[in-house]
């Protein structure tokens, strides 16, 4: 865990701008969270790992509640910049570990990064689609209940989150295109990316352009527009209810981006509600005892209600 915090800080390091392209925001009344004061905490563990295909990136660990169920159940996705050089999901650990104390059954799944051999277009989508569908499969062997399902998403995987729930919209010439994906009800995008475009204008502010671009793929001619089947602002209204999560003090997605893209949904006719959470950035988010999780728990509760 101390290599991954090493890994996270030096990526925010990397990604610190020069000036920032909005006001800055007000000083926190209290001290922010650093990656090591979550990442070197004893990491909780999940009670299952299971594979959707044959590469070693492609599986998901489930993260049991106590009793016999059926268990109300959350999609998991992590961030890090789809980059796994950043962060794997154990970053999610801690939290997955806390809805499971609640009686919330957790599906957390990994992926390939940009970084590794067959990431990026398609792969990274194609990975994150399959684990989501691989759910559906192993439902009635876990006792899970996976209606309503909710998606919750941090940072990158605020944007895969979202880009699962509106799946169902992916243009049927994409490679990305399946018939009958899984159904989400409920999608919580945490300091989330989920607009490509407007996320590569904030350039090293947030992930890079370059990433992007390696997530993207190069457009052709049969694919003029890298960003119709990837981009969930080309894929809206996905028809689910979108909690929108920001941090008042992130740099990775602050405030106004979450802002921005809450306008976007709702201009496109799908329900949003925003969450600014003051004395906050990043970290917090994904922290299990920090305000910023707390709200979200609390939103994944009710929902699943």
């Amino acid at each position: 865990m101390r290599r991954v915090a090493a890994l996270i800080m030096l990526a925010l390091a990397a990604c610190a701008p020069a000036a920032s392209p909005r006001p800055p925001q007000e000083p926190a009344s209290m001290p922010l969270m650093t990656w090591p004061d979550l990442l070197e905490r004893d990491r909780p563990e999940a009670d299952h790992r299971i594979a959707y295909g044959d590469l070693p990136q492609q599986f998901a660990e489930l993260w049991l509640p106590k009793g016999d169920g059926p268990h109300p159940t959350v999609l998991m996705v992590h961030g890090g910049c789809w980059t796994k050089a950043i962060a794997d999901l154990s970053i999610m650990n801690y939290i997955a570990a806390d809805l499971r104390d609640h009686g919330v059954a957790v599906w957390n799944i990994e992926y390939r990064g940009v970084d590794e051999a067959g990431g990026g277009y398609p792969g990274t989508f194609a990975d994150v689609a399959a684990a989501a569908d691989a759910l559906r499969a192993h439902a009635p062997r876990f006792s899970l209940r996976i209606e309503p399902l909710v998606a919750q998403g941090h940072s990158a995987g605020g944007h895969l989150a979202s880009w699962l729930a509106a799946r169902h919209r992916l243009p049927a010439a994409s490679p990305l295109h399946r018939p009958d994906p899984i159904s989400i009800a409920v999608v919580i995008s945490a300091g989330g990316l989920p607009d490509l475009e407007a996320n590569k204008a904030l350039g090293d502010q947030s992930c890079g352009a370059a990433v992007i671009d390696a997530l993207v793929g190069r457009a052709s001619a049969e694919r003029p527009d890298v960003y119709a089947d990837t981009s969930l602002a080309r894929l809206l209204p996905a028809g689910v209810f979108h909690h929108i999560v920001n941090a008042a003090h992130d740099r990775i997605a602050p405030p106004w981006f979450g802002r921005q893209y809450a306008d976007e949904v709702r201009a496109a006719g799908d329900a949003a509600v925003l969450y600014e959470i003051p004395d906050a950035a990043h970290v917090e988010l994904i922290t299990p005892e920090a305000p910023a999780w707390r709200a979200q728990r609390d939103i994944i509760l009710q929902a699943l209600r």
